[in-house]
Formats: C-alpha cells, structure tokens, sequence
C-alpha cells in the first residue's frame, strides 16, 4: 500500500464494527429497528453527514440475481475482498448451465453406484431460499441421474423455514415429491428417505453444538428417528402435535416400509451434500470423510463416494471431492495488512467468529500472519436466541475495549451478530431486545475510540431485523429470512474536520468498504478493488 501525501489517518486505532442483520426499511410495525431504542443508530442516520446506505444483495455481493437476498458468508467475503466475487449460487447456476457441474467427481459418484449397484444419496436444505441450496439446484441433479440411468437414489432432506416463510416446508416437498413420481413412473426407486428441521439436524456450524450434526448422521445413515410412511406425514403430524413448532426446529425423522428406513446409507454407496454455502455443511462432510473422528459416536462410518457441492474450506480441503470449484479471493485486504506491517484484530462470538475470520479473509482459514494478528472467539450460548437476545454482546465488547486500550492495534473489526441471529426467531419482542443491545455496544465502542483518538465504522453486511413479518391474505406471519434492504455505514470520526466527505460512488455497496478502510488508514487502496466511499 501507497501512504497518502494528504492524510495519514488518525493517531489511534480504526474500528470496523458489523451489526448483524441491521437493514433500513420503512419505519413501520414490522421493523424491530423502528421500534428500538437505538438512539446512536439513529443520531447517525438523523445528523450524521458521514451517513450513507448500502446494497448488501443480489449482484452487488456476487448473487445471481437481485432477487437474491444477501448473507452474512457472501457480505464478510465482499467486505473483505474489495470487490464483487461471483458467489456459491451463481457459481452453481453457471456451473448447470455449462453443464461442468456433471464433470469428473459427478460422474465418479455415478460410476461407484453404477459399479456397485448401489444408492446415490442427496442430503441437503431444502428450499428455495437461495442462501445454503436451491430446490432447483437437486431437482437438475435428480434428472442428471436419471438420463444417466442411475436406477436407486435417495433423498434426505433438512427443512428450512429461515431463508423462507416458516412453515412452508410442504410447498417444497411437494415440488420434490411430484419430481419424484415422474422417475417413479419410468421405473425409478426414487424416494425421501430421511429429514429433520435444519437448526436441530444435520446443520450446525463453527462446532457449536455437534449433537445437532449426530441427529442428522443417525436419520441419514443409520435410519434412527421418529419413523413416518411420507415426509408430508411427518411435517403434518408435528405441525398437530406442536402449533407452535416451525420448519426449523422440527425433530428428525425417517420414512419406513414395514417398519424398515428405506433409504440408510450403507458401504459403496455415493453421497452428496447439496448446500453451496459451507458454513452449516463443513461439519458433515468431516463426519463423513474424516477416519479419525471424536465430536461424536458415530457407530459406524459407511465406506462412500463422498462430494460437496462446493469445498466448504480450501485450505483444509475439505471435502475432498465437489462438484464446483468455490470462488477464488485473492488478495483480501488482509493480506495488504500483514504485508504493511499493520497489527489488527478480529472477534465475534462462535456464531459468527467464523465470518470475521475464514469468509474475511477469502475463505482462508487460520491467520494471515500470526505475528501481526488476533483473533478471538467468545463462546455462543447452545439455545435459541430468543430466549438469550443479549446473546454475548457485553462480553465482545469488553474484550473489544480490553483490545483497544492495549495500544497494540492500529485495525480491529467485530461482529455483533444479536440482530441476524434472533431476527431468525421471528420473535420481534427479542429482536427488539437484540438490537437495543447492540446499539448501546456500538455507542460504547465508538466512545472508546473516540478517546484513543481513532475512528469508528460502523455497517451491517444484510438486512434481517428490519422485517420481522409479512402479510399475505391479510394474515400476518413471522418473517426470519434476509432482506433486499440496504443497510447503514457511517464513520465515527471525533477529529473530523471536513478533511474528507462521502463520495458516494455508483452502486455503493459492500465491495466499496476495503477501499474506504485503507483511505481512513491513510494509504491508497489497491488498484483493482473497488472506490472507496470517501473522497479527499
């Protein structure tokens, strides 16, 4: 990096502090921000002339398109990267469309069944929420197979009501189930074998609690659970016996014929995880591939043909074997960091650790540079975030302000994940809760800095809390997906003295951050990252 001639930043440190899940949306009785008491928030919004919004979805963070919602993988990747990468499902809509998707390992997979006469597995979310997997995306898999005469597939399916409306998971098992028949029809043994809501099965993620991946590893692979003649029937029965219970949370189960899983995956046979996003798959591809193994009992490991659909981390290869090559990141600002010597710091809580590190640094894992470096984790609490919605924002920030105060760090960034990670909920009363608390870290946080004489950034990476419910038909439901809002930005700057303003460049967006942090850092950014949002 170039030092700037004009402006070498300010003595103390630069803070980058990103508020999970905050996006900007009408002040209406839906949006848990409005609600809040969020008062720095909304000074900065109100007076701030350092104020401005940001896309954070669709094409501007690398999705196919701008329907597509934002996430927190895909909006740390851009914000790290300074500059817009082709995300997770436009590599594997690309990927189907040139039809390289069905190349080597695809046709591996379907040369062990074919082999070994045995069974291709699917396992993975099911939606259309375009965030972790796309319906589309299995059901063009599924046909693939078909014309390639596999005679024997299976399916286990995770259930969303997250990405999409709560309880929504009979529209998508509907659309597979009719898929299904079709096969059926031509002589096909293509059934749902197995299932549960994501949240309690098969998906957890940064080893928080890896009971949930050992509920997914027993319906799948050894037919253990609640067993049930349809998927329908599960979801329908659990919809009677809890009216309460969503999508997310709802308890593994097993289909069966005569009281026999019809679908347990056994030696030889081939799998593939269907999720794109690596975060909540990681942990299943481990179980899968890993000989040595101690995060569970898995009672037996089946000898497969195993493949991701993405390799959910590069550095540690795992999978060994996907179907499309991840997006390849280089030189993240990061990197520039390190090479100029700036000593930085990065801290979450487990939640979203994994986002400040690994996706900032280009899906990299481990350090940059251990000797300019910290990075830290504070430990998620193992329940649902509504019962919890401080979650551990006080403990970030004291460790934050512990960080600061130490005067060994000229860069920091954190994240606050309570406005994502209890908007999921759908519970506004907490999310309210959960925003009010990370308003007041963030106040705290820039006051610090403040006195340590540095500046303050703070963003979000997509919108959540905003929109904590929708109404169709005139009924109203819980809404615990993503936005297509934009989110805030503004700079916390107790020096300011009009030496630089915003500069407001086209399509403001995430991919503008590195760029801006390097100018507020007094350094010219790179020459191919995107302009910064300031100008001199």
């Amino acid at each position: 990096l170039t030092p700037l001639p004009f402006f070498s930043g300010r003595p103390g440190p630069l803070l980058l502090i990103i508020m999970d899940g905050i996006g900007l949306a009408p002040p209406i009785e839906s949006n848990a921000i409005h609600l809040s008491k969020m008062p720095f928030l909304k000074k900065n919004m109100a007076q701030s002339s350092l104020f401005t919004s940001l896309k954070a979805h669709g094409k501007a963070v690398g999705m196919p398109s701008d329907d597509d919602m934002g996430n927190s993988e895909v909006g740390h990747n851009t914000l790290g990267a300074g500059r817009i990468f082709e995300q997770g499902a436009a590599l594997v809509e690309k990927a189907i469309h040139t039809g390289s998707l069905f190349g080597s390992t695809w046709q591996n997979l379907l040369t062990n069944v074919s082999k070994n006469n045995s069974t291709l597995h699917f396992i993975g979310l099911l939606s259309d929420g375009n965030v972790h997997a796309h319906i589309r995306h299995l059901l063009a898999m599924i046909d693939a197979a078909a014309k390639a005469d596999i005679s024997k597939i299976r399916i286990h399916i995770l259930l969303d009501g997250r990405d999409v409306a709560e309880k929504s998971a009979l529209l998508y098992i509907n659309q597979l189930e009719s898929a299904l028949t079709t096969y059926q029809v031509e002589g096909k043994d293509y059934l749902i074998a197995s299932g549960g809501g994501r949240m309690i099965t098969t998906m957890d993620r940064y080893q928080a609690d890896w009971s949930i991946v050992k509920r997914g590893w027993d319906a799948h692979v050894h037919g253990i659970g609640r067993l049930f003649v349809t998927a329908r029937e599960a979801v329908e029965t659990m919809y009677a016996e809890d009216g309460h219970i969503t999508d997310q949370y709802l308890p593994a189960f097993v289909i069966e014929r005569q009281g026999v899983p019809v679908g347990k995956i056994q030696d030889n046979d081939s799998v593939i995880l269907t999720n794109f996003r690596g975060d909540r798959a990681i942990e299943l591809a481990m179980a899968f591939e890993q000989t040595v193994f101690t995060h569970f009992d898995r009672i037996y490991a089946p000898k497969v043909e195993f493949a991701g659909m993405l390799q959910y981390d590069g550095d540690l290869c795992i999978p060994s074997q996907f179907l499309v090559s991840p997006p390849k990141i280089d030189r993240p600002i990061g990197h520039y960091f390190c090479a100029q010597g700036i000593r930085s710091f990065a801290i979450s809580e487990t939640q979203k650790y994994g986002h400040v590190t690994y996706f900032w640094n280009g899906n990299a894992s481990g350090y940059i540079d251990p000797s300019l470096e910290t990075y830290v984790e504070i430990s998620s609490d193992k329940i649902s975030f509504d019962q919890a919605p401080l979650m551990k924002a006080k403990e970030i920030t004291e460790k934050t302000i512990q960080l600061l105060e130490s005067g060994q760090y000229k860069f920091g960034r954190i994240n606050f994940p309570n406005g994502d990670m209890v908007g999921h909920t759908g519970v506004l009363s907490a999310t309210i809760q959960a925003c009010e608390i990370t308003d007041h870290c963030v106040q705290q946080l820039a006051e610090t800095v403040n006195r340590l004489n540095g500046i303050t950034v703070v963003l979000s990476d997509h919108g959540n809390a905003e929109e904590m419910y929708t109404i169709k038909n005139n009924i109203k439901g819980p809404k615990t997906s993503h936005t297509l809002n934009p989110v805030p930005f503004f700079i916390v700057d107790s020096a300011y003295n009009n030496e630089y303003s915003l500069s407001h460049p086209a399509d403001e967006g995430l991919s503008n951050v590195a760029a801006t942090l390097c100018h507020l850092l007094g350094y010219f950014p790179p020459s191919n990252y995107r302009p910064s949002l300031i100008k001199f």
